[in-house]
């Protein structure tokens, strides 16, 4: 009985407890929110920011941007512009005998060819083996091997016929028989005088890395200097920078560039260039090219259609070839697929300074019925000279 009567003093006492802990969780949930402080809260101010004054505006004066002078302007006197400055226009020199005035650089090829072939022909006993001497000389100059066994067998027969070889006798026979080989009766004129109406035109070709822009520019100069007033158009669209090479190349000398956006269309140029060339009455039109390798058809053939474009507007007066004298026999490889392409009528040698072989003149002209009109001899400006055979072999054979 006792028991009984302690589970149910237990039970009571827990439900007690249960009905406490519920009455004050609501009486918890049931309160209002508190009344906000009267109190206000001070919110620091701000740190200022990049442009920002650091301390409190102030209503104050303040000067306009035109009250506000330059450096070294006093205030209230307007700036001074300064209009960029017109490059001063060079004055090349003049195309008359300027062969000769290179003749010291030229004649750094004596050794090879000239020179060389005078000691070979002043030994006292002309033998077979010094025969040979003279054709390993010929041929090691990239004179070729039809124009090296026609040279000897004249050098042969003269030698036996003059008898006694005195060293200025040997001189003047070994510069007739030069000379001869070089073709005189070439006409190496630059063709740039065009019609009435229209200017003469002068597209300049060949591979990467022989020189063509920097000829173009180069002629340019000599056209300048003899008094033809020039316009030059920049086909070579491909190559970076060669637009700006050759627009430089002009305003040395007043000469306006046409050009188009880099990687466009190069027969579009070089249309365009004709015909502001017509309408400025320009008196002759030079057209560089982009440096073609032979061996890509494609590219050779959008050359020949460059050339077909240019001809809407009259014919093409010169197509020169520029060759470096140094690549020997690749030269004249070159040379045969471009003259396919287009019909070549003259060849610029670039390089024929220091180490260049000169024997490569005789040996292009015979490979394409054409002349050498221009050879290169140096970095300057002025460096390109018209082909002369006389003074040609006269710096390759020395005085």
């Amino acid at each position: 009985m006792e028991i009984v009567i302690l589970a149910v003093v237990i039970a009571l006492v827990a439900v007690g407890l249960i009905s406490g802990l519920v009455v004050s969780s609501r009486k918890k949930k049931q309160l209002p929110p508190e009344a906000p402080s009267s109190t206000p809260t001070l919110t620091p101010p701000a740190e200022p920011k990049v442009g920002d004054e650091a301390e409190t505006p102030r209503d104050e004066a303040r000067r306009t941007i035109e009250e506000v002078g330059l450096p070294g302007t006093p205030v209230g006197e307007e700036p001074v512009v300064l209009e960029p400055e017109t490059p001063e226009l060079e004055v090349p020199e003049p195309t008359a005998g300027r062969l000769v005035r290179l003749r010291a650089r030229l004649a750094r090829s004596q050794n090879s060819l000239g020179k060389g072939l005078l000691t070979l022909l002043s030994r006292d006993n002309l033998d077979e083996d010094t025969w040979e001497e003279i054709e390993d000389t010929l041929l090691t100059a990239d004179v070729g091997v039809a124009p090296t066994q026609e040279l000897v067998e004249r050098l042969r027969e003269r030698v036996r016929v003059l008898g006694t070889r005195t060293p200025d006798e040997l001189r003047t026979l070994l510069r007739e028989e030069l000379v001869t080989l070089l073709g005189p009766d070439f006409d190496r004129t630059v063709r740039t005088e065009g019609g009435e109406e229209t200017p003469g035109v002068v597209m300049v070709v060949g591979v990467n890395g022989t020189g063509k822009t920097t000829t173009t520019g180069k002629l340019a100069r000599v056209l300048v200097a003899d008094g033809r007033s020039v316009l030059l158009g920049a086909a070579d669209t491909f190559r970076a920078a060669a637009a700006d090479q050759l627009q430089t190349w002009g305003e040395r000398v007043g000469a306006r560039t046409v050009r188009g956006p880099e990687g466009g269309d190069p027969a579009s140029i070089a249309f365009d260039a004709v015909k502001e060339g017509i309408a400025e009455g320009a008196d002759a039109v030079l057209i560089d090219t982009a440096g073609r390798l032979h061996t890509k058809t494609g590219l050779m053939d959008e050359l020949g259609k460059v050339k077909r474009v240019v001809e809407k507007h009259g014919p093409l007066d010169e197509v020169l070839l520029v060759l470096d004298a140094t690549t020997g026999q690749n030269g004249l490889v070159q040379a045969r697929v471009f003259a396919e392409v287009v019909d070549i009528t003259g060849i610029v040698l670039t390089k024929l300074d220091g180490t260049a072989k000169g024997g490569i003149v005789v040996a292009v002209q015979r490979e394409l019925g054409v002349p050498v009109k221009l050879i290169g001899l140096g970095e300057g400006p002025d460096d390109l000279a018209p082909f002369e055979p006389g003074a040609f072999v006269d710096a390759l054979i020395g005085d």
